[in-house]
């Protein structure tokens, strides 16, 4: 598989809600080949506290994003350790938006590769509220999006969860210890009632539940900078497709807005990227269907890198939706 990456140099960005992001850039990396008419690009935009690394497990020929078939390019978020962040960038770091985030994603794409129509862009969580912000933005420049354990606008209920994991880490008298107290509620919240029942953490290579917590969760997020993930925590309170110039706000204009086939694929047991949220967005989307995981991994259906059920599940309805 043909791989290239680098870092695509924004300059000073004049951010959304003000202020400015000095010498701002975006770490990226591709995979697979342009093909002459442009026209084979998947577009694969990074989730919380996510590397490049962490997701491009589903970029392989026995997935849906098959690098022998199509262009795939993950760009990294602003403030998730690669791109510009906290831990790299000097002095105080400004709010940023996912409106910035995917402003400069299709700059990337059009500067760096000459592409101005992608075929698709596939996120999950924080990638799916950018995929969304692409095809509200971006109108017929995009074609189709998978909107994977996400929604267009941030739920009060989600924004609550999400007050509880910055309260532990700004409270917390270390950053190592914020760290780990954010992996320990994260564990909560990302993995179902029913897989903790059944203990489905053996299934993983976990000897207890407390060995679960620590080798998996607390040592996830001791991987990353507590400034980073404090900083995207802020733009997933905020991500609303509508929050722009061009809806002001009206959420329903801005679903009703979108040109692109729309695949909401939400989990069944998802806490906090509810069914229902997507249930309440569909009826809007000119052309949008809703197929739920079948799942009881939570919200980590959507990322199932060591869960083949629903991976394959997954490659299904992506596969179809690329054949339509």
């Amino acid at each position: 598989m043909r791989t290239e990456q680098g870092d695509f140099s924004c300059g000073d960005l004049a951010l959304q809600r003000g202020g400015t992001l000095r010498d701002a850039r975006i770490a990226w990396k591709s995979y697979g080949t342009l093909s002459p008419k442009r026209d084979n690009v998947i577009v694969y935009p990074t989730s919380y506290g996510a590397q490049h690394t962490d997701i491009e497990w589903l970029v392989a020929v026995e997935h849906c994003l098959d690098p022998s078939r199509y262009f795939v390019v993950i760009p990294n978020m602003f403030t998730n350790g690669l791109s510009s962040s906290p831990s790299n960038t000097p002095g105080p770091f400004p709010e940023v938006t996912t409106y910035d985030n995917v402003m400069q994603q299709r700059r990337l794409l059009a500067e760096q590769f000459g592409v101005d129509r992608v075929k698709m862009v596939y996120g999950w969580s924080m990638g799916a509220q950018q995929a969304y912000h692409w095809a509200a933005l971006f109108g017929d420049a995009v074609e189709r999006i998978v909107v994977n354990c996400g929604s267009a606008r941030t739920a009060p209920h989600n924004f609550v969860f999400l007050e509880g994991v910055r309260s532990a880490v700004q409270n917390a008298r270390t950053p190592e210890e914020g760290l780990r107290a954010m992996g320990r509620i994260y564990a909560g919240w990302a993995l179902s009632q029913t897989f903790y029942r059944r203990e489905m953490w053996r299934g993983l290579g976990f000897a207890s539940l407390e060995d679960f917590l620590v080798r998996s969760w607390e040592a996830n997020f001791l991987r990353r900078d507590a400034r980073d993930l404090m900083a995207q925590l802020w733009t997933w309170q905020n991500g609303d497709i509508s929050a722009n110039d061009l809806y002001r706000g009206d959420l329903r204009m801005a679903l009703a807005g979108i040109s692109a086939k729309v695949l909401l694929m939400p989990s069944a047991t998802d806490l906090y990227f509810q069914t229902d949220d997507n249930r309440e967005e569909l009826p809007h989307l000119r052309r949008g269907r809703l197929v739920e995981i079948p799942s009881v991994w939570g919200h980590r259906a959507g990322n199932p890198w060591s869960n083949p059920e629903d991976a394959a599940f997954i490659d299904r309805q992506v596969e179809a939706l690329l054949a339509e």
